[in-house]
């Protein structure tokens, strides 16, 4: 008992969170990944949270005074914001300082899945330059290819404008029509595959998504499609995905994300025309340290003034 407020933080949490809330709150460190457990009286004095993924609502009926849960991530949909807004507790996210990285990470993966980099790379270190002489040259190419953002939101946006300079048509698909941009808008997401050949996923995971990259899609983009997904591997169907990579139905994919992470299907693993990141589109020292930042300055805010900076729009709160 410290007489500070009492945090409830997950353990494995980025480094920087722990460091911040420790200056100014007493911590009760639990475990991610495991069934709900903590002691009824850390239970009793727990009145913030600072967390990543799940915190469902096996966590929120332990804890009879919570006030806030501040995520770690922009993407919140592990979080149960219906149980949190009934008992007026505050979810709060890390939106925008993220959207740069993963929007560089996008059109990495893309740039990596159209022309194999993993494999003209594993052809220079195995010693086959040397050899054989030179790599086999990739079929694909960015040239003339036409783009289309499942998702224009902060993220695909920005993903959109650093897609310009390389000279390729631009689409996207959104329940409305988004104002102030001239890309061309698909009211369907069949439509809009139907119209382009490579297809970025930026939509965050819920049920309308819900493996909304299915067959009839991916047979849309055509065989020489490529798919990108940085959002969430729950808008993919994922054994369609590895049907369409081996039937070459779809020319390639490359993936930051997966329906059951950490575990990757081994049809991606043996797929040849799949480049699979570890879920790392906002990995990098000063992305992760400002998310951080931002989700220790959310409860910093509500504790001192009753206020939040980046509340999730199902648990409004005064900012």
């Amino acid at each position: 008992m410290t007489g500070k407020t009492a945090v409830l933080v997950y353990d494995t949490i980025h480094g920087r969170v722990l460091t911040r809330l420790e200056e100014k709150f007493e911590l009760i460190l639990v475990r991610r990944g495991v069934p709900p457990s903590i002691s009824p009286e850390d239970a009793e004095r727990v009145k913030g949270a600072a967390i990543f993924g799940a915190f469902g609502a096996d966590w929120i009926d332990l804890l009879p005074n919570l006030e806030i849960i501040a995520h770690f991530g922009v993407g919140y949909d592990g979080v149960d914001c219906a149980a949190a807004a009934r008992r007026g507790i505050i979810v709060t996210n890390t939106p925008d300082v993220l959207n740069d990285e993963v929007a560089d990470s996008a059109v990495a993966l893309l740039l990596n899945t159209i022309h194999q980099i993993p494999r003209v790379e594993r052809w220079l270190r195995s010693g086959d330059w040397a050899e054989k002489g030179s790599c086999p040259l990739s079929p694909m190419s960015m040239k003339g290819r036409t783009v289309g953002l499942y998702g224009l939101g902060r993220i695909g946006i920005e993903i959109a404008r650093r897609l310009e300079p390389f000279k390729v048509k631009i689409a996207y698909h959104t329940r409305s029509k988004r104002e102030g941009v001239d890309y061309a808008h698909y009211p369907t997401l069949l439509a809009l595959a139907e119209a382009v050949d490579t297809l970025i996923c930026i939509v965050p995971g819920t049920p309308e998504t819900h493996k909304a990259i299915n067959a009839e899609v991916l047979k849309a983009l055509g065989p020489n499609g490529v798919f990108i997904n940085v959002g969430r591997g729950t808008s993919v169907d994922e054994d369609a995905l590895i049907e369409a990579l081996n039937a070459k139905t779809l020319a390639a994919a490359g993936l930051d994300v997966f329906y059951d992470e950490p575990k990757v299907p081994q049809g991606l693993l043996d797929a040849e025309n799949a480049v699979l990141w570890p879920h790392i589109a906002s990995a990098t020292v000063p992305t992760r340290d400002a998310m951080g930042d931002l989700v220790v300055d959310n409860i910093i805010r509500w504790f001192a003034e009753g206020k939040t900076l980046t509340p999730v729009p199902e648990t409004p709160a005064p900012v």
